[in-house]
């Protein structure tokens, strides 16, 4: 999702935009959950959405997209998150808290939608990781500056990014796939996760 730069309030034309997506997005996790994925159009997502086929690959490149889009550009919020903790903060600790507070940072609302959604098509399931492939390097990087470290010489970077990720990932799919009043906040499944990884290694 496109946001207005920082600097200046949205628009009404931005606001129209977004409007345009929440509404798109909003269409399609009903027309998932009560259809099934494979069992929808985009022509339908348009039509539900009042909008037409044209505006909606305006805003939405596929089908897909709807579902995985929004967690696999998690990485840009987790990297500036991460750069904005404080300077004097573990490694493993400033990363965990990066990751937590992008989860917190999705309306309940919509990712109960979105999870009604992606529960019709399990097969996308494992591909809803909140660190991609493309831009695992980029956070080794950020992490080995924090650590001083050279990551090419210092595998803890590399490490330390992969473990955390991949418990942050599991928490995250095993919460989509829990069910009953009982089922925690998503937030607390992953920081619980992350916790697991943490350790005194990553602070020396």
């Amino acid at each position: 999702m496109t946001s207005p730069p920082a600097d200046r309030p949205p628009s009404l034309r931005d606001r129209q935009r977004a409007q345009v997506r929440a509404d798109i997005h909003a269409a399609a996790y009903r027309l998932f959950a009560a259809r099934g994925f494979g069992n929808v159009t985009t022509d339908d997502i348009a039509a539900e959405a009042s909008v037409s086929p044209r505006t909606f690959f305006r805003h939405v490149a596929t089908k897909e997209d709807l579902v995985l889009g929004a967690v696999q550009r998690g990485n840009a919020a987790i990297a500036s998150l991460f750069t904005r903790r404080p300077a004097g903060e573990p490694p493993d600790v400033a990363l965990a808290a990066a990751i937590v507070s992008r989860v917190e940072s999705f309306e309940d609302v919509d990712l109960e939608n979105w999870r009604a959604a992606i529960l019709t098509a399990p097969e996308l399931l494992d591909r809803a990781t909140l660190l991609s492939a493309a831009d695992r390097d980029q956070m080794v990087q950020l992490m080995a500056a924090r650590m001083v470290v050279d990551a090419a010489e210092d595998s803890r970077p590399g490490l330390l990014v992969q473990l955390s990720f991949a418990a942050a990932d599991f928490a995250f799919q095993q919460w989509v796939r829990a069910s009953g009043p009982q089922r925690r906040p998503l937030s607390s499944d992953v920081a619980d996760a992350l916790a697991v990884v943490a350790h005194p290694r990553w602070r020396h």
